[in-house]
């Protein structure tokens, strides 16, 4: 089981100090990734909740944290397919490039309709605009010559370089939904969680995940299962996987690596108490946990 450890992108504790106290201090103790994620606005009088309220960009903070460590790896659980994928494919390069190729693309198709408005893209037909988008990002890492016309995009005879090095950037899909998890199977690298994830369930989507890259001949050795934990560490043990006490967490990182899954990373960006507490009392709930939960 390979555990990371999301850096603190949103709300008052989220400071570029404490962004690199935490991925300084996880390298050291050994984390094998660092985790940001994507929210580009907050609609007024929305009740998603005080995570999502100030959100730091996922790809700039990690270009930032890749200055300041040299070995972990690095993620975004995801960035979502509603910006040109030229564009995306160009920062991905440029970041996997910038961090000695240490880069994990997650890739969403969104649900904030708002989001959608704000960035000019329609949400009908997200599913085969998702999939056109990751076939755009892997010419755009592999073709000498990019050229694409498809039903959502197109790109004209081009050059788009430098490619990403030392590889492309691994790609993970998410969703719940049985369709989306087969197109996990067929077209990325892995798999990964939202945040409302059904811990519980979880085993079944992965073995779902498995028949598909079976029947179509892929090896499923190298396939990543990536769950974000929504961790809250509290005084008691509680129902809801990854909340209660140290032992407790522990216990469901285990149950969670016997049912399949390759990859936990703990995000306290996703703990009301930590989002809305004082920077320095959030960090300092932090610290203790990044030092508890360490691999």
């Amino acid at each position: 089981m390979r555990v990371g450890f999301a850096v603190p992108q949103s709300g008052a504790w989220a400071t570029p100090a404490h962004m690199r106290r935490i991925a300084t201090r996880a390298e050291e103790l050994g984390y094998h990734e660092l985790w940001t994620f994507q929210r580009l606005l907050y609609p007024v009088g929305h009740p998603m909740g005080p995570t999502y309220r100030a959100v730091h960009d996922p790809l700039i903070t990690l270009a930032h944290l890749s200055g300041v460590t040299s070995g972990i790896d690095l993620g975004v659980a995801v960035v979502n397919a509603y910006v040109p994928p030229v564009l995306m494919a160009k920062q991905l390069a440029t970041l996997q490039t910038v961090a000695g190729g240490r880069l994990t693309a997650g890739i969403g198709l969104g649900w904030l309709p708002e989001e959608f408005t704000a960035t000019g893209t329609g949400m009908k037909g997200r599913g085969r605009r998702g999939e056109e988008f990751v076939e755009v990002l892997r010419k755009a890492w592999r073709d000498e010559v990019v050229e694409h016309d498809g039903a959502f995009y197109r790109v004209p005879p081009s050059h788009i370089d430098p490619k990403p090095a030392p590889v492309p950037p691994r790609i993970l899909l998410g969703g719940t939904a049985e369709v989306a998890l087969r197109r996990a199977a067929r077209l990325a690298d892995g798999w990964v969680s939202s945040s409302r994830e059904d811990l519980s369930a979880i085993a079944g989507r992965v073995e779902l995940i498995r028949r598909e890259l079976a029947a179509s001949g892929r090896d499923a050795s190298g396939f990543r299962f990536v769950c974000r934990g929504v961790t809250q560490v509290r005084p008691g043990d509680e129902d809801r996987a990854l909340t209660g006490t140290y032992d407790k967490i522990r216990a469901d990182v285990a149950a969670l690596a016997a049912r399949g899954v390759t990859d936990v990373f703990h995000d306290l960006n996703f703990d009301r108490e930590i989002v809305t507490a004082d920077p320095e009392e959030a960090m300092r709930r932090a610290e203790e946990a990044l030092e508890a939960l360490a691999p």
